[in-house]
């Protein structure tokens, strides 16, 4: 599932498939996980934003660029849609055993961010960053402010 595409798509949906289809089955990711279904959340580049952020901000607001929003009833929680991201994309690779969650004896595979996007203001979230990208322990991406120990990055060094 790429959520951005409802929100890339959104403005001329309706006009294509009709409201009637556009309802009951453009993204809609609220109906689908009441079902059990899993969903896994990727990108779609290039077509779309490479931009995981802005992925995650489409998933929970299904905010359109003029400020509407795209059938919000089928909007993600934050923390579904971190879930997706994250143990679900695992799931759907059954990669579930080494990935997807911070747990004792799977890959330490994780990002740090200049903000908690599950609590942050909705608005806000488009605003955060990437501090540093961790795979397998070791940190492969580090932001500009936090690789030169910025108050960002305290705690972290370049291992």
């Amino acid at each position: 599932m790429q959520p951005v595409h409802a929100t890339s798509d959104g403005p001329w949906v309706e006009t294509r498939i009709g409201p009637r289809r556009a309802e009951a089955g453009a993204y809609v990711w609220r109906r689908l996980r009441d079902t059990g279904a899993v969903i896994a959340i990727g990108t779609d580049a290039p077509v779309e934003d490479l931009d995981p952020i802005a992925n995650y901000y489409a998933a929970v607001t299904r905010r359109l660029p003029d400020g509407a929003r795209f059938y919000p009833d089928q909007k993600m929680t934050r923390a579904k849609a971190l879930q997706a991201y994250t143990l679900e994309n695992a799931l759907a690779a059954f990669e579930e055993n080494v990935k997807g969650s911070v747990t004792p004896g799977k890959y330490a595979d994780f990002t740090i961010l200049t903000q908690d996007i599950t609590t942050v203001d909705e608005a806000k979230i488009p605003d955060t960053r990437v501090l540093y990208t961790i795979v397998g322990g070791k940190i492969e991406y580090a932001a500009a402010a936090a690789a030169s120990g910025g108050k960002q990055g305290a705690g972290f060094g370049n291992q």
